[in-house]
């Protein structure tokens, strides 16, 4: 379980720096240079989220309720935003709802 946590949270990151990356370019005026990290870790969230062993489908239903806890803390330590205790019961029912799709007993 705690293996499934941390590659969801590994992949939600890269996610997250392909995405960052490009908002920096368009709408900061930074460096078109980067557009190849974007893209680079793009490739590897794309990547990251093929190790999972379930089908395809359940890990991207059960990876959206682990990104939206690690956009929360993307939010405080990198734009520097306290997340709101709204903030956080919402990330905890995400990912209650991770935990179930992904836990749950199989045939």
């Amino acid at each position: 379980m705690l293996k499934t946590f941390a590659l969801f949270a590994l992949t939600a990151v890269a996610e997250i720096v392909g995405c960052y990356l490009p908002y920096l370019w368009l709408r900061q005026g930074k460096s078109a240079w980067l557009l190849l990290p974007a893209a680079l870790s793009l490739a590897l969230f794309a990547w990251l989220l093929s190790l999972h062993p379930t089908a395809a489908g359940r890990v991207y239903a059960a990876y959206g309720g682990i990104y939206i806890g690690v956009a929360l803390i993307w939010l405080w330590l990198v734009d520097g935003i306290r997340p709101t205790g709204w903030d956080l019961l919402g990330a905890g029912i995400a990912g209650l709802g991770m935990a179930i799709i992904m836990f749950a007993p199989r045939a």
